[in-house]
C-alpha cells in the first residue's frame, strides 16, 4: 500500500512520501522514497532488498546442477532463459556442450517463455494505466504457453526444464502440435490486444512523449534490452554474441527512435512477434539425434567438476543476463555472480521520473519491466 503519512516540509517546501513496498504499480517489493513539489516529483530513491535470498551464494554450496532451481526463481515469469543463462556459462566451465537437438529445443522453450515474460508485462502495464480489460486477454493467451510448459515438463512456472548437457524430456509429437498451433493461432491475439492499447487515446496521452531516455544516459547506466532498443540502441546479445544456434535464424532486431514510454510499449510488442518467427523456424530445424550428452548422465551430475573462471551472456525477456562462474577443481562452484538487467534497468528510475508528475512516474516505472526475484536475487 501506499504510505499516507507524509512527512513535513523540507527546507525547499518538498515532502516525502513512500511508495510501497506493497504497492501494485510497482511490480513487486519495490519501495519508492518520492520527494514531492505538490504532485511534481523532485527524487526519487528505489529501496530494494525486500525480496533477497542469496540464491548466489547458495549456489556456491551446491552441485553444478543443483543450482538451476535457483535461475528458476531469478526473473520466474521468464525461467526457461534464466536456465539458458546459467547453463551457457556451466557447459562452458565442464566441457559438456548439449547436442544440437537440444540446442534447438531451448531456442523454442526461451522464446515462448520471452513472449510469456512480455505478455505479464502487457497486462500489469495496463492495469498500471488503469486499464482491465487487456490484462485478461493477456493472461488467457499466456496460459497457453504454461500449459505447453507442463506438457514438456511437467510444471508451469519454475520449470527446471534444461540441464547440464541438454534437457531432461525430449519434444514428442503432441508438443511440436501445440507449439505450432499456438504460433499459428497467436500473431491474430496479439494483434487484438496490441490494438486495445494503441487506439485508446487516454493510454496514448499517458505513454507518447512520456519518460524519455537518451541513448547515452541509458549506455552509461548499463541499461540493455527492450529499454536500450527503444532508445535508438540495436543491441541485442543473440545478434552480437550469438548462443545456442541464434546464428542459424532469420530475424530483426526491434528498434525504436522515440525513446518515450510509447517506444518501449511498441518494441516489445514487436519482440513478441519476432519471437513467433523464431519459433517457427526452430521447429522445423529441429534436428534428430540425441537431446542430452551422454557425458553428463543423469546419475553421475553431482560428479561433475569444473576448474577456471568464464562469463556468459544471454538475451533474457529484460536485457542482457549475465553468468560469472569460476570453478576450482571441486564438484561446486567456487564463486558466482550474476548480472541482473532488472537491477541495472531499475537504476535509471531517478533520472526519468525528475521534474514528472508522480501519476507520469507510475506509467515510465511500468515500462522498466522489473521483477524483483531477479533485482534482489
Amino acid at each position: 500500500m501506499m504510505n499516507t503519512d507524509i512527512s513535513k516540509p523540507d527546507e525547499h517546501g518538498w515532502v516525502e512520501l513512500n511508495m510501497g513496498p506493497q504497492h501494485p504499480s510497482t511490480h513487486g517489493v519495490l519501495r519508492l522514497k518520492v520527494k514531492l513539489d505538490g504532485e511534481i516529483i523532485k527524487e526519487v530513491e528505489p529501496v530494494i532488498g525486500y525480496l533477497h535470498r542469496n540464491a548466489e551464494k547458495i549456489c556456491e554450496l551446491d552441485y553444478y546442477c543443483d543450482s538451476l532451481i535457483y535461475f528458476d526463481r531469478m526473473d520466474y515469469v521468464g525461467a526457461m532463459n534464466m536456465e539458458v543463462g546459467f547453463l551457457e556459462a556451466a557447459e562452458k566451465l565442464l566441457g559438456i556442450p548439449p547436442p544440437e537437438r537440444a540446442e534447438w529445443i531451448r531456442v523454442v522453450m526461451a522464446e515462448l517463455s520471452r513472449i510469456a515474460s512480455h505478455l505479464v508485462w502487457a497486462g500489469a502495464f495496463g492495469l498500471d494505466l488503469g486499464m482491465l480489460t487487456p490484462f485478461f486477454y493477456c493472461f488467457v493467451e499466456r496460459e497457453k504457453i504454461l500449459r505447453i510448459f507442463t506438457e514438456v515438463c511437467g510444471t508451469r512456472q519454475e520449470t527446471n526444464y534444461m540441464s547440464i548437457g541438454g534437457v531432461y524430456q525430449d519434444f514428442n509429437d503432441k508438443i511440436v502440435h501445440d507449439i505450432l498451433e499456438f504460433t499459428e493461432q497467436f500473431p491474430k491475439k496479439l494483434e487484438d490486444i496490441f490494438s486495445a492499447y494503441v487506439k485508446n487515446d487516454i493510454f496514448i496521452s499517458r505513454t507518447k512523449g512520456i519518460g524519455i531516455l537518451e541513448p547515452e544516459v541509458a549506455l552509461n547506466y548499463g541499461v540493455t534490452g527492450p529499454m536500450l532498443r527503444a532508445s535508438g540502441v540495436e543491441y541485442d546479445v543473440r545478434k552480437a554474441e550469438p548462443y545456442l544456434v541464434y546464428d542459424k535464424l532469420n530475424f530483426d532486431i526491434p528498434v525504436s527512435y522515440k525513446k518515450d514510454n510509447l517506444a518501449r510499449f511498441l518494441v516489445r510488442f514487436e519482440e513478441m512477434r519476432q519471437s513467433i518467427k523464431i519459433i517457427n523456424q526452430a521447429v522445423k530445424k529441429i534436428s534428430d539425434g540425441p537431446y542430452f550428452n551422454p557425458k553428463a548422465k543423469k546419475s553421475l551430475m553431482i560428479r561433475l567438476r569444473g576448474e577456471g573462471e568464464v562469463y556468459a551472456r544471454t538475451e533474457s525477456s529484460k536485457g542482457e543476463f549475465g553468468v560469472y562462474l569460476v570453478g576450482d577443481g571441486g564438484v561446486k562452484p567456487y564463486r558466482l555472480r550474476v548480472r541482473s538487467p532488472s537491477l541495472k534497468n531499475l537504476s535509471i528510475l531517478p533520472y526519468l521520473a525528475k521534474d514528472v508528475m508522480i501519476a507520469d512516474m507510475v506509467a515510465i516505472s511500468g515500462t522498466i519491466d522489473l521483477v524483483f526475484g531477479e533485482v534482489d536475487r
